[in-house]
């Protein structure tokens, strides 16, 4: 069993707080994502985890072994880093078998590991070439590889597409899911690419500031953020987070104040808890909105001031008493710069935050 529970975890430097009381549980079988900016304390974590930092408070559980005092190699785990760490020397089939031959594995049954290793991840054709003549894909699958070769507890990925481009990224977040699904291990993997925490993950841990924000699966964590901090950060093109006052519930929708305009959701089971004239934050994703007749008596009236083709949809910038909102259409709507049109949010697309950043009704 190679379950990982970390239990109050928290990492100081000097005065410094980098980690502060983390608590989860990656189960057998299940990836888990530490999401967050640069600085959030989700490497510190992995590397507590992996024994390379010594955690300041807390306890780290891999198995069912309290492994704190435990040295790295102690551990039983696999880690794979952003700048792959391959021995220059070796060739790729040397590099794999290389922790087999540190337990000192018989010859034969590393040959059979290796062998069965390298077709799972591609890399026969490359098995006689050393490091310097692979390509950055290449490399990673060389990575993986070598840390999947030995059956470890548990893996531990820092980063690990950061440096392949586009394309190789999508071609290697559906290869490291499709090994990890077969492998059934704990695995933590530390992005900052929400793309890759959506795609790969069974759950996300969002971070900032060295604290999780909130756990959950990925469709829970982009339909129903805790925070506004969480719903700012998952989405591409960014959350509209829209100031607004709590105006009334009648005949099951709540009514909301914005821009001297009044619209109506349908009021969700936690709206009970807003007090009339609450101020709020509205979270609305630049995809939920439908496009209205300027002057309609649903949604925001807006004029549009920039619009951005990506392909298949359109992003419209839209611009209302102050208020910057970015809408996603498909490209065959034919809207032009300095059309004004009315935004109505689809139903059950609103979120509303009160006034401590939380998460209040959907």
């Amino acid at each position: 069993m190679g379950q990982i529970r970390i239990e109050n975890l928290t990492k100081r430097f000097g005065g410094l707080t980098a980690v502060s009381d983390v608590e989860m549980t990656i189960e057998d079988g299940e990836v888990l994502c530490l999401l967050g900016p640069s600085g959030c304390g989700k490497t510190t974590t992995l590397r507590m985890i992996a024994g390379l930092q010594q955690e300041t408070e807390g306890d780290i559980h891999i198995g069912n072994t309290r492994v704190n005092h435990l040295p790295p190699s102690e551990r039983d785990i696999a880690m794979v880093f952003q700048f792959y760490a391959l021995y220059p020397t070796l060739t790729v089939a040397e590099n794999i078998a290389f922790p087999l031959r540190s337990i000192r594995m018989g010859s034969v049954e590393i040959d059979a590991q290796v062998n069965s290793v390298m077709t799972a991840l591609q890399l026969h054709d490359v098995a006689n070439r050393r490091p310097g003549q692979l390509g950055e894909g290449e490399k990673q699958r060389v990575a993986v590889a070598r840390a999947i070769v030995r059956d470890p507890n548990c893996f531990l990925f820092d980063e690990p597409l950061s440096r392949l481009d586009i394309t190789l990224r999508e071609q290697m977040r559906g290869e490291i899911k499709e090994i990890l699904t077969g492998l059934s291990k704990a695995t933590v993997i530390v992005t900052h690419d929400q793309l890759e925490a959506l795609t790969m993950a069974d759950r996300i841990a969002v971070m900032r500031a060295g604290r999780v924000e909130q756990i959950a699966t990925p469709h829970e964590i982009f339909n129903r953020p805790a925070n506004l901090f969480v719903a700012g950060f998952i989405g591409t093109p960014s959350m509209n987070l829209l100031q607004a006052t709590f105006c009334a519930t009648k005949d099951g929708k709540a009514g909301f104040s914005a821009f001297d305009q009044l619209f109506l959701k349908e009021a969700g089971p936690l709206g009970s808890g807003l007090n009339l004239g609450s101020k709020v934050t509205l979270g609305i994703r630049p995809r939920a909105f439908q496009l209205r007749d300027y002057g309609s008596e649903d949604g925001i009236s807006v004029e549009i001031e920039l619009i951005e083709p990506m392909g298949a949809e359109t992003l419209l910038h839209a611009r209302t008493q102050g208020a910057d909102i970015r809408v996603v259409v498909d490209r065959s709507h034919k809207v032009k710069v300095g059309e004004r049109m009315n935004l109505a949010p689809k139903p059950g697309q609103t979120l509303v935050f009160d006034q401590n950043e939380q998460l209040v009704m959907s």
